[in-house]
C-alpha cells in the first residue's frame, strides 16, 4: 500500500510538473525592489515580495496563465503595520492579494498556452500604463521566429515629460505617465469611439515611449512591434534594470 501512495503521489506530481511554468524574477537594480504578480483569469499567482539587490526569486505558474502581469514596486516601507510603495503600489501588504499595481508601472505580461493563438505562449513589455523601471523579458527554451528576448532597457524616468513625470518627495522623477494615466482621454486610452485599431492611432505621446523603447507597447494596439510569440512551452527569466 506504501508503495502504492508513493507512486501515486510522484505520478501527480510530474503531471503537475508537466503543466507548470517557471518564471525566474531578477533584481539587477542598485537598490531594493518589491515585484508584484497578478492573475487576469483562471488560476495564477496573485503575490508580492521583496528583492533585494542581484537576488532572485522563482514563481511557478500554470502552464496555461491568462493574463499574468509581473511588475515591481519602488520605494517600500511599513509604518504602523501598513505597508506602502512610492511606484507600483497594490495595497497595504507586501503581497498584492489580488490587487494590481497602482500605474504607473512597466509591465511584464504574459498569456501562457493561449487557446486562441494554437497554445503558444504570448508575451511584451508594456508602457501603456507609464514606466517605473527597466525590464526586460527573456525566454528559456522554446522556438518561433519571435521567441526572443524583448525589453525597455532605457531608464525613462530620466527623459519624462514634464506633463507626465511623478515626483518623489525628494523632487526626483520617479515614474513615468503615460497620457492615459495622465489625462484619461479616450483617443489616449483607446476606449469609447477609440476604441479599435482603426480609430487608435499613435500619439506624440505614445510616440515618446516608442522612441525610448522601441520592442515595447506603447499605446493599446501597438502590436505589430510588440508582442512575442513562443512554442513549446519554455520558462522564463524577468529582469528588472537588465
Amino acid at each position: 500500500m506504501k508503495l502504492y501512495l508513493l507512486f501515486g503521489l510522484s505520478l501527480a506530481l510530474l503531471i503537475s510538473g508537466a503543466h507548470m511554468a517557471t518564471i525566474n524574477i531578477k533584481n539587477n537594480c542598485p537598490y531594493t525592489i518589491w515585484p508584484g504578480t497578478h492573475t487576469g483569469g483562471g488560476d495564477g499567482p496573485n503575490t508580492g515580495f521583496q528583492l533585494s539587490p542581484q537576488a532572485s526569486n522563482s514563481i511557478d505558474v500554470p502552464a496555461t496563465w491568462t493574463a499574468g502581469r509581473i511588475w515591481a514596486r519602488t520605494g517600500c516601507s511599513s509604518n504602523s503595520g501598513i505597508f506602502s510603495c512610492a511606484t507600483g503600489d497594490c495595497g497595504q501588504h507586501e503581497a498584492c492579494n489580488g490587487a494590481t499595481g497602482v500605474p504607473p508601472t512597466t509591465l511584464a505580461e504574459f498569456t501562457l498556452g493561449d487557446p486562441n493563438n494554437a497554445g503558444q505562449d504570448t508575451y511584451d513589455v508594456s508602457n501603456v500604463d507609464g514606466f517605473n523601471l527597466p525590464l526586460s523579458i527573456t525566454p528559456q527554451g522554446g522556438s518561433g521566429p519571435t521567441c526572443t528576448p524583448t525589453s525597455c532597457a532605457k531608464d525613462i524616468n530620466a527623459v519624462c515629460r514634464a506633463d507626465l513625470a511623478v515626483k518623489g518627495s525628494d523632487g526626483a522623477t520617479i515614474a513615468c505617465k503615460s497620457a492615459c494615466v495622465a489625462f484619461g482621454d479616450p483617443q489616449y486610452c483607446c476606449t469609447n469611439e477609440f476604441n479599435s485599431p482603426e480609430t487608435c492611432k499613435p500619439t506624440t505621446y505614445s510616440q515618446f515611449f516608442k522612441d525610448q523603447c522601441p520592442q515595447a507597447y506603447s499605446y493599446a494596439y501597438d502590436d505589430r512591434s510588440s508582442t512575442f510569440v513562443c512554442s513549446g512551452g519554455p520558462n522564463y527569466l524577468v529582469t528588472f534594470c537588465p
